[in-house]
Parts: C-alpha cells; structure tokens; sequence
C-alpha cells in the first residue's frame, strides 16, 4: 500500500506523518464539535425554559399582551378552555399545536417532538408549563430548534478550516524535517558511488556530531576496506592466475615450435611426455580453479554422516613416497559431504608428502566436543607469521615451500574454504617440526 505513493523515505514518512494528523484532527474536531454542541444544546434549553417562565409571569401579573415578542420559534398560552389566549406573531390564529401536558405532580415538562403540525420536517425543543389560576390551569408551550450535529456551519467551517491548516503545516514541516535530516545521507550516498566508480582508496569523511550518519559512515568506511582489500586480493588471483596457466602453456609452444623447427632431429616421444606433464599441471591448475569457483558461489553439498577414521583409512591406501603414520579414534562423526572432506585430507596429504623428510603423521580424536583431524610432516616447517599466508591462493613463500614443488598453489586455500563450508577452521598450528595442519569440525549429535 505505502508503495502506490512513493518509495521514497521522505515521501513515506511526510504521507504518515499527514495521515496521523488527519485522524488527531478528526478526533481533537469531534471532541470540540461535541463540547460545543453540549454548550449550545444546553444554551438553548435554558432559553426555551427562561422565556416559558417568564411568559408565566406576565400570566400571573395578569399584563399577557396577545402577541408575545419571541425570537424563539413559537409561543402559545392556552387557557382552562384550551383556547389559545396569546401567541407569538407566526402562531396567530392557528389553533393549539400540541396536546402535551405536563404530568400531574409537575408544574412543567421537556421533551423534543418532530412531529409539530406547524414546524414540519424539523425537531424542536418543547417546553410546557403549567400556570395554576383560580378558574383553571393555563398552559404555556415554548418551542425552539433543535441544535444541529454541526451547531452552526461557521462552526463546521472554523474547523474543517484549522484542520486543512495544521494537515498542512505538518505535511510541510515533516518534509523539511525528514528531508534536512537524509541530506547527509544523500551526501554520503554521492560520495559512496564517487569513490566506488573511480578511486577505492578513499573513504567518507566522518561527520562530528550525526552520531547516527557517523556510524553509517564508518560502517561504509569498513566496508570498503573489505572490498578494496577482496579487488586487490581478486586483482592478484587473477594475476598469478594467468601467471600460471601461462607457463605450462609457453613451455608448450616452445617445445612444439623447437620440435617443428628440426622435426627431422627431434625426440617425439619425450616431447609427448614433456607434453603431457605440463597438460597435467594445466589441468589441475583449472580443476583447482573450478573447485575454488563452485566453493566461492556456495553450492549445495551433501550432510551425510561422515566417520573421519574410515575416511583416514580408505583415503591414505594409496602408497606415498614418505612414510605414513595414523593414530585413530574411531566413532569421530561429522555431518558434511564425503567427496568434499576426502578431497581436504588429499590436499593436506599432498602437501605435507611435497615437504615432509621421511614422515607424515595423520591423528583423528575427540576434542572438547570437536572432532579434530591433524595432518604433520617433519619437513622445514612455516615461520608464525607465514602461517596464515600459505593459505591464499598462489601464496608464494621460501623454496622450501614452494608451490612449484609440484602443487598448484591452491590446495591449501580449497581446503580451509571446504572446512568454513562445513562450519569448521582449519589452522596451522604449534609444532615440534616441520607443520602441523589442524582441522576442527563440529561432532555430529546422535
């Protein structure tokens, strides 16, 4: 519904704010109406009954002239007979208008009758008096109008007036509110797309006083911290990215071009398995890229049950160069998707198997309600501050670490993004030698 008027906070908040007093004005208008209606109702009857009481008194004084001067709607005395002795000018010569009386123990009677042979299609306050004289009771009728709903349409005027001003004056006053109070807002806006169209190295200046546009501008500060630093580490991906993919490809072309040049002098069967090497490091580059690219766009996985000593087991039968040593504790169950996790202990595996010196140690257990999976190796291990490094993507470090040992460069970064998909860390932590890669996950509840 609020949508139909505007989509605009200004629009919205000035069409709320107009609404709110039209209902406060027709509330405030309908109490005043109904006071001021009370006060004229009452007015009026007090004028209906002064002017009967004081028709009785010109009865009793005996001076009733035969025309009574009224600026009510009529008068009419009655005598013992019921013949009208005196009226006001409109009522002269017309006979009684009513038959009430009052009741027997009253000397008067009020009541509101529309139904006046004399007053058609109005109400009118009645009034009927009772004048005890020595040869019978008379009878005094005063009549006026009623007071309308409205009481008078200068009354009803007066008001629908000050409620179209005051609708008015707060419909402009919460415009210029609302709109005062978002031009910083705009102004942060402007600048926002200014920055995020030409120079992500700036960030919005911070206002003194607005505490609220304050913490709307150090969140947007923050927040392009996060992007600028997410396009240079993309800038970078994309960079070492191409880096890569090129190498295997120039080493390639050159092998071809040499081969094409003395096709007569060259070794085809080495240059096929030269060849076939750096198709193999191709493919598992672009393999490790769409596997990086399906975890960045979050796609569905399994939540299987998965036990990580089996897992250990049937993935660490494939004979290694180095020596492989486990330690686990069986009935350590996570829920995620199978392939996924198998693949995140083959990247350890293969990693620790480029650096390690004769050992790797592979341990399942139980720990404070995690499950924990360690993979070590006793090769030259990785500086603390490097530690958080080696999981970017084509992170290079020292020789001893080098991705060109045989990796890809993002085994590691594929494994720690698999473990945050199942809703655990994966870390380098504190080690005797060499490195010591450890993965928490949470125990699945039976």
């Amino acid at each position: 519904m609020v949508t139909r008027f505007g989509r605009s906070i200004r629009t919205r908040l000035t069409l709320f704010a107009g609404i709110a007093m039209v209902l406060l004005s027709v509330v405030v208008n309908a109490f005043v109406l109904w006071a001021i209606h009370s006060t004229a109702d009452d007015y009026r009857k007090t004028a209906v009954t002064t002017s009967a009481l004081r028709v009785v008194h010109l009865v009793k004084r005996g001076a009733l002239p035969t025309v009574i001067p009224s600026d009510l709607d009529g008068i009419q005395v009655v005598d013992s007979r019921g013949q009208v002795v005196a009226s006001t000018d409109n009522l002269v010569g017309l006979p009684r208008m009513s038959a009430v009386v009052p009741d027997e123990f009253n000397a008067s009677r009020m009541e509101i009758v529309c139904d006046l042979p004399y007053f058609r299609g109005q109400c009118e306050y009645m009034t009927v008096v009772r004048v005890y004289e020595h040869g019978g009771d008379w009878l005094v009728y005063v009549v006026d109008s009623t007071v309308p709903w409205y009481v008078h349409p200068a009354v009803l005027a007066f008001l629908i007036g000050i409620s179209v001003a005051m609708v008015a004056l707060a419909w402009f006053g919460v415009s210029r509110v609302v709109e005062r109070t978002l031009a910083p807002v705009q102004e942060v806006r402007d600048k926002l797309a200014e920055i995020t169209s030409s120079d992500l190295g700036k960030r919005l200046p911070l206002p003194s006083q607005a505490e609220e546009i304050r913490s709307l501008a150090e969140t947007a500060n923050q927040t392009l911290d996060r992007l600028e630093a997410a396009v240079e580490q993309q800038r970078r991906f994309a960079s070492d990215a191409s880096h890569d993919l090129r190498s295997p490809i120039t080493a390639m072309r050159a092998q071809v071009e040499e081969a094409m040049l003395h096709p007569e002098d060259a070794e085809w069967e080495d240059i096929g398995r030269a060849l076939l090497s750096s198709l193999d490091r191709l493919q598992a580059i672009v393999t490790d890229l769409l596997t990086l690219a399906k975890l960045d766009a979050g796609s569905p996985m399994a939540r299987d049950p998965v036990d990580l000593a089996e897992l250990v087991a049937a993935e660490t039968t494939r004979p290694r160069t180095k020596k492989l040593i486990t330690t686990l504790q069986p009935g350590v169950v996570v829920t995620g998707d199978r392939l996924q996790l198998a693949r995140l202990l083959t990247n350890l595996l293969d990693n620790a198997e480029r650096h390690a010196e004769s050992t790797i140690t592979v341990t399942v257990r139980r720990d404070d309600g995690h499950a924990v999976l360690e993979v070590l190796d006793d090769g030259g291990g990785i500086a603390p501050e490097q530690r958080e490094l080696v999981f970017q993507r084509f992170t290079r470090l020292d020789a001893s670490r080098n991705r060109d040992a045989g990796g890809t460069g993002l085994g590691l970064s594929i494994a720690r993004d698999i473990a945050q998909a199942h809703h655990g860390t994966l870390t380098l932590e504190d080690s005797d030698s060499g490195a010591r890669f450890v993965l928490r996950l949470p125990i699945r509840e039976m």
